[in-house]
């Protein structure tokens, strides 16, 4: 009886991490697309800085949903696994390290979201809300 329920938690455990590597990757597949639009649609309009801009948050972009496909990619690799801890190791970080990439991305839509009212201050002022965010995460205690 116990080893079926210990299969049970390793299945739903196995599941839980391949749910947020999905959730994760649609997030930023919407973004990927977002980005490659504006792009294709608006990129001989856009100022030389938001072109360049909007071409590092796409090489960004692409490389979070990179890491954040790989669980699944390791899962089918790997699969069945001798270590499930390991397997929970290496997908944690490349879900962390997918989380770098995703930031800037952000951070850089919103910059230029912001140049078309605010040129000079788009930068810092796209700083806030990610300033606001660290600030809470280290008063959180």
């Amino acid at each position: 009886m116990s080893d079926h329920s210990d299969r049970d938690a390793l299945v739903r455990d196995y599941n839980t991490v391949l749910r947020e590597s999905t959730l994760l990757t649609t997030f930023t597949g919407i973004l990927f697309g977002f980005l490659l639009t504006i792009s294709i649609t608006s990129g001989a309009d856009l100022p030389l800085i938001n072109k360049i801009t909007v071409l590092v948050a796409i090489f960004s972009i692409t490389i979070a949903i990179s890491l954040f496909v790989l669980p699944v990619v390791y899962h089918h690799i790997q699969y069945p696994y001798s270590d499930f801890e390991k397997f929970k190791k290496r997908t944690h970080r490349f879900m962390i390290f997918g989380f770098i990439p995703t930031g800037i991305t952000l951070y850089l839509c919103l910059e230029i979201a912001l140049s078309s009212l605010i040129r000079e201050f788009a930068f810092v002022l796209a700083a806030i809300p990610f300033i606001s965010v660290y600030v809470l995460f280290v008063k959180r205690k």
